[in-house]
């Protein structure tokens, strides 16, 4: 996370989201896989969290569109930020994609998560993927808190 996160859940002074900010960089410190791949968190609060992706050569198939799995694993960085925003260590138990239109190289992708429902150890998030105004995906995570901290909680 090399710039300061701003965006819509910096804007309001809303509990939980110091704790949100402390936890995404603890994640983002630890998540060699998004940063290989070249994604930015660009904004995070409690169940939220926004990540952007821009298509590089090497992420096309051979259709000439972004690959499937790597939108997907955009969809799937943004959930795991979102899930764990509480600073309750939380994993995905399920999850599905719907993809909508084809991304293309050098298309910034922009998929934005958002907590849905929340039940005991329960959650479900739904996160859209866009390029522009265009809609590229929907994913719908499901997940499971396992227990423990990402980060202390008054430090």
């Amino acid at each position: 996370m090399s710039e300061p996160i701003a965006g819509p859940a910096a804007e309001v002074a809303e509990p939980g989201l110091e704790l949100a900010e402390r936890v995404a960089a603890a994640m983002w410190a630890a998540d060699a896989a998004s940063a290989g791949l070249g994604m930015r968190l660009a904004d995070v609060g409690p169940g939220y969290a926004k990540l952007e992706m821009k298509v590089r050569d090497d992420m096309v198939n051979g259709h000439g569109i972004a690959h499937g799995g790597l939108v997907f694993t955009l969809a799937d960085s943004a959930f795991a930020f979102a899930c764990n925003s509480r600073n309750v260590s939380t994993v995905a138990q399920g999850c599905d994609i719907v993809f909508v239109a084809p991304a293309r190289r050098g298309d910034l992708l922009v998929a934005e998560a958002a907590e849905r429902a929340s039940y005991g150890r329960n959650g479900i998030y739904d996160v859209t993927v866009r390029c522009g105004e265009q809609l590229i995906a929907e994913f719908r995570g499901r997940s499971r808190q396992i227990g423990g901290t990402i980060v202390e909680e008054h430090a």
